[in-house]
């Protein structure tokens, strides 16, 4: 499929009480799952710079497909099998990949928002018999300090009406809701638990509300 025209122009600001969000580069990329073009998003919400993925047109349309995906190194990066950060985030790219318009948001909010060193921390705490909701509690953190903002400011900025989300959980549906994004629809991405994650799954299902089970690797 070729590209469309960008969108949005460098420099492009969108604004809404006082929050902002503003497109600070652009480019082309080509992916294992296809083309994509991607902005880089910079904001006053708070000192990252975060991602946006889009295939086709975005302004005016309802229902569109979009997964909000959280950053996660060790597992989008280094490949970790502690959790299903990266199954989550190349099964999402493509189905994104399939849809004529499309979108990925890639939020720098590592480790549930507690940052990489803490999440690093709070690994050490699971190997001693803790959770990952009890690592967090154990470290002074709530159990998930991500926000939403950024990805409805962006979400508004390409002039999106309503999204489907790929997502498992709630929070987000919330946390956009909450921030006048109407989901309209929900797409479940369902990964294949190992032995190394089937206890983070548990816990995101049971403690967290995510709507799973995952399925066990044969």
């Amino acid at each position: 499929m070729p590209s469309a025209p960008f969108h949005e122009e460098v420099g492009r600001r969108f604004s809404a009480a006082g929050k902002w969000v503003e497109v600070y580069a652009r480019a082309r990329l080509p992916t294992r799952f296809g083309k994509f073009d991607l902005y880089v998003i910079r904001t006053n919400v708070d000192d990252k710079e975060h991602l946006a993925l889009v295939r086709g047109t975005l302004r005016g349309k309802k229902n569109l497909p979009v997964r909000v995906h959280s950053e996660c190194f060790t597992g989008d990066v280094l490949t970790s099998l502690r959790c299903d950060c990266r199954e989550q985030l190349e099964l999402a790219l493509a189905m994104l990949a399939k849809r004529r318009n499309s979108l990925l948001i890639y939020l720098r909010q590592e480790g549930r928002g507690i940052g990489l060193g803490n999440k690093i921390r709070a690994y050490t705490l699971q190997e001693q018999g803790l959770d990952t909701i009890e690592a967090n509690l154990n470290l002074g953190f709530a159990s998930d300090l991500r926000d939403y903002r950024v990805a409805a400011l962006i979400l508004r900025m390409f002039g999106v009406s309503s999204v489907h989300l790929l997502t498992n959980n709630p929070r987000k549906i919330e946390g956009l809701t909450e921030n006048k994004i109407e989901v309209s629809g929900r797409l479940p991405l369902v990964t294949v638990a190992n032995p190394h994650n089937m206890s983070y799954l548990q816990v995101k299902a049971s403690k967290a509300g995510h709507l799973l089970p995952a399925k066990k690797r044969a």
